[in-house]
Parts: structure tokens; sequence; C-alpha cells
């Protein structure tokens, strides 16, 4: 399979029932392939007339208590701000697919990561998150949107995944783990018929005096219950690195070969992988930060995720950033040589 073909499979396997989309490169197989699965499972693949239509029908589906979907690349993610902002100000559960592309603009079709800042720091208005999760192969692209399902329902929140054109387009074996619903907070909310109880609600409109503010409030506690829970992050050689590489995603699988590389020649130099965006690990990279230690974060952009690094750091060690803008993919060889040099250079 396709990383594509293998997350919307994944999606069906975790209860997903609604999907509605528009055709955008490099994320096309994910539409592609529901539309002839979503059938099978008597579910609902909607191809709308645009970007707006289809995150904001998928607002709708989440409303009644579907399990709800949708997917994009770059700049279709763009246009579906305004819906993500209300689906959290709603407290909607959904997942949001991002496939990214290079940009700004309409850009190029090419793998990229500049939509960091978008999907991590609340792209549409207001004091919101998503919580994010980056997939750096199948097996994560398969896992992770399995527990995106679960999450969205548990804290009643849109969930991201931000993947790209390189593990949306790569083919490679994973295990397709078996899907086991927990245990989660019942919908009792949804919008499914008053049947001779009360009217209820949803919106995101809090004009009375003071609402709005508390409504604010209250998305934050959700926010730091997931900083506390929610963090996942993966190492490589780090106990004794003296020089640590931070990457996400397909940049972090590149950069591994490249550290794997320079360990056999017997480099002190780790690898730090973020597997959630946002909350991101602030506390575990600091806690590996200190007098001797050098980090060189690399991403495929121009500067994004360093900035949460050097948060996290906070002086205790220097920060150095080595990036490629514009769907440019790194190879191994090219992150050998700057990494290489980096380590080798005097602080």
């Amino acid at each position: 399979m396709k990383g594509n073909e293998a997350l919307a499979e994944a999606a069906l396997h975790a209860g997903c029932r609604f999907y509605a989309g528009y055709p955008i490169t490099p994320q096309n197989e994910i539409p592609e392939y529901l539309s002839k699965r979503m059938p099978d499972v008597h579910g609902v693949f909607i191809q709308a007339e645009s970007e707006l239509a289809a995150v904001n029908m998928v607002y709708g589906a989440a409303a009644a208590g579907a399990r709800a979907m949708t997917s994009s690349s770059s700049p279709g993610i763009s246009l579906k701000q305004e819906a993500i902002s209300f689906l959290a100000g709603a407290e909607l559960p959904a997942v949001i697919v991002n496939i990214q592309r290079g940009g700004p603009g309409l850009g190029n079709i090419t793998a990229s990561q500049a939509d960091y800042f978008q999907a991590v720091k609340g792209g549409g208005h207001g004091d919101y998150h998503c919580l994010v999760y980056s997939p750096f192969n199948l097996q994560e692209m398969w896992d992770l949107t399995l527990r995106a399902f679960d999450k969205a329902d548990q804290y009643r929140t849109p969930v991201m995944i931000l993947g790209d054109g390189v593990v949306g387009q790569m083919m490679e074996p994973f295990h397709p783990t078996k899907y086991r619903k927990p245990k989660l907070p019942a919908k009792n909310w949804i919008l499914n018929g008053a049947k001779g109880r009360k009217p209820r609600v949803i919106r995101s409109l809090c004009m009375g005096p003071g609402e709005l503010e508390q409504r604010n409030l209250l998305l934050q506690k959700k926010y730091e219950l997931m900083k506390k829970h929610e963090v996942m992050f993966d190492e490589y050689e780090t106990r004794d690195a003296r020089f640590m590489v931070v990457a996400f995603g397909i940049g972090a699988r590149i950069a591994l070969s490249a550290v794997k590389e320079l360990r056999k020649e017997g480099k002190k130099i780790g690898l730090f992988r973020p597997i959630t965006l946002f909350p991101f690990p602030a506390r575990e990279l600091a806690a590996r930060a200190g007098k001797g230690r050098r980090f060189m974060t690399i991403e495929m952009n121009a500067g994004q995720m360093v900035e949460d690094v050097r948060l996290a750091v906070n002086g205790k060690s220097d920060v150095l950033f080595y990036g490629r803008p514009g769907g440019v993919v790194f190879t191994p060889e090219e992150l050998y040589k700057k990494i290489s040099s980096a380590y080798s250079r005097k602080k």
C-alpha cells in the first residue's frame, strides 16, 4: 500500500464512517481509496464542491455523532482553517489530514514540512490548538490514524495528522495492527433528535457576558491535559550523545540514516524525534540540554520547529538549524555532510 492508502484503511478500521474531501495532489489516494471502500462499510463518501464545503460537512457529521474525517494538502488545508477553528470552539471531534506540499501559494506538489506553524500554532483565529501527530513511516500512518480518532473523541477536539508527499506516496511493508476501541466518554452531547429530552445546542458563538472567556479557559485546561498525557517522541542513541539532531516526519527518517552512519564512525550523535508536534515534547528536550551538548534542528522548511526547540532548550545548549524550503527533499548524503560538519565545528 501507499502511505495514503494505509491511512485511509486505518481510518475505516477505527470506525470512520463519514469522509468529505476535495482533490489535490499529493493526497489524492486518500479520497480515491475511500470512494471505493466506504460503501463496503456502509459509510458516507462525499467529493465536495470545495475544501470549505468538505470540512463544514465534517462539522455537521461530527455534531451528529459520526467519526468523521477530511483530508487535503497544504493550500487546501489553508482553506479549511476557519472551520477547524469552529470545530475547536464547538468542541467537536474530527480528524484532519494534511499531506504537505511545497509553498507558499500553490507552490508545487513535492513533499514539504512548511505547514508546521499552521498545524501547531492554531492556523485559524482564536486561542486553540489541534492535537497534531507526525508519522515518519507507514506503520505510524496506520497506528497514529487509529489513535487520532480515539483522542478526538476523548478530548472532543480536532486532531491533525501532519504527513507529507513522501510518506503519503511511498510504499513499504507494515503491520496493520488490530483496532481495539478503548473506553471513551459517552457522546451525550450529539444532535440526534430530542426524543423527549431537552434540546441540545452545539455552537462556537458565545455572546453572553464572560461566556467566551469561560469557553477559552475550558479549552486551555484541555490543552494542559494533553501536554501532561499525550506527548509522544522517539529517540536514537541519545544517552551519550554530545550532539543531538532534532527532526520530525520524513525529515527525521532521512536524518536517521545519516546519524547511523556517523555513529559507525564513533561520533557521539543522536536523534530526537517529536511524534506529537502539539503537544511538543518540550520538557523531554529540556532534560537533555546542558553544558557540553549541542542541538541541530533539521526541517524541510525555512525554520519553524527550531523555534520550539530553542524555547525548550532555553539557552542551556546551542541550537543550530539546517533547512531546505520550497519542496526540496534532503538526501541522506547531504545530511551526513551537514551534520558531520556541524559536529566537528568548534562552539
